[in-house]
């Protein structure tokens, strides 16, 4: 991709990526008729979300939501429709996604959840202009729609939990997500909220499927689960789940099973986006 900040035009269609949320945005789209300006108009959103949620501005409504000096009927929209999807996926996920335990401090913290339903907003600001063929990679979680080119579609690496430069697995998808929860980039950051302490069943826990909102947090749930989320996460309708165990083993769910590719010694830019990070937590 591009150096961050910058659009470039490429044969077919455009790349750019910026750094928001704490991240490398990369967005990459295949269709030749998409203006820079719809671009800049999805990236200018997602700063947008940023000043809105960030926990690390002492100014955004999330922090000034819980110093107390913002009420929740004085929120925008989007927070408080973030706030009830947490209370939605607290249910659906058993307890596992807490955004009211996720910190250590207690603090009621949504951004388990706030990157993939950003992402996916984006997705659909750019289906909106007409955009069908493209991938936005956030930190190394994905939403990808069509194809990068005819016959094919995104190659997504999922990273090796002990080698930065290798990928234990490659999915080829089309109109899906992917998002990762792991320990390799933050350490052992995930709580398992049950018994207040951080999970250790697992090394990584990628979770795909239809939507990056769910799979973000559904992967951070599955990680706290350890090994009896992949179960879960096959039990979820069109989701499924690659995980790599502490013994560097890895199981995975049938769906999954119908994506994996042939590996790929280094995903290029034609093979789409880069293998994932951490992701999603």
């Amino acid at each position: 991709m591009a150096d961050p900040g910058v659009t470039a035009r490429i044969a077919g269609g455009m790349v750019r990526v910026e750094q928001i949320m704490g991240t490398a945005v990369g967005i990459d789209v295949r269709d030749p008729w998409i203006r820079t300006s719809a671009i800049d108009h999805v990236f200018a959103y997602l700063r947008s979300v940023d000043q809105r949620f960030s926990t690390y501005r002492y100014d955004s409504e999330i922090n000034r939501l819980a110093r107390g000096d913002l009420e929740l009927t004085d929120c925008s929209l989007d927070v408080r429709q973030v706030l009830v999807l947490c209370d939605q996926l607290h249910a659906t996920t058993e307890g596992y996604f807490d955004a009211r335990a996720h910190r250590a401090d207690g603090r009621f913290d949504p951004t388990g959840v706030v990157k993939g339903w950003a992402i996916d907003e984006a997705a659909w600001m750019l289906d909106a202009v007409g955009a069908r063929n493209f991938a936005i990679n956030a930190g190394g979680d994905i939403v990808a729609r069509g194809q990068p080119e005819r016959g094919r579609g995104w190659r997504v690496g999922v990273r090796h939990p002990e080698h930065r430069d290798k990928v234990a697995a490659v999915v080829e998808i089309r109109d899906s997500a992917v998002a990762t929860s792991a320990t390799y980039e933050r350490g052992a950051h995930i709580l398992d909220p049950h018994v207040s302490r951080p999970a250790d069943g697992l090394l990584s826990f990628t979770v795909v499927g239809p939507s990056l909102t769910y799979a973000d947090a559904y992967a951070t749930a599955g990680f706290a689960m350890g090994r009896e989320g992949v179960a879960w996460a096959a039990r979820q309708p069109d989701y499924g789940a690659y995980a790599i165990t502490l013994d560097h083993r890895a199981v995975w769910t049938a769906l999954v099973d119908e994506l994996i590719a042939p590996p790929v010694k280094q995903p290029s830019r034609a093979d789409g986006p880069t293998p994932p990070g951490p992701g999603g937590t």
